[in-house]
């Protein structure tokens, strides 16, 4: 019986799932400029981001960016 369970939240999981969004040129620029002026003022943004098919949305502030590196690090509010 716990087998049913365990395929059936794959199967639920599955259809939950979200294809990876497509960004453009100018929304890469925005969010660049976005993680520059939040580690310049030290102010606290909200990070969403795609992982196995799921959009996850976290809540920190950016303590680096690395704009030519395609890099920035997020500490989360935990």
């Amino acid at each position: 019986m716990p087998e049913q369970y365990i395929g059936l939240q794959e199967v639920i999981n599955k259809q939950a799932e979200e294809p990876q969004p497509f960004l453009t040129e100018g929304q890469m620029e925005q969010i660049n400029f976005t993680l520059i002026e939040a580690l310049h003022t030290n102010k606290q943004v909200y990070l969403t981001y795609y992982k196995n098919g799921q959009r996850i949305t976290e809540t920190g502030l950016i303590q680096f960016v690395d704009s030519l590196g395609n890099l920035f690090v997020f500490i989360d509010e935990v």
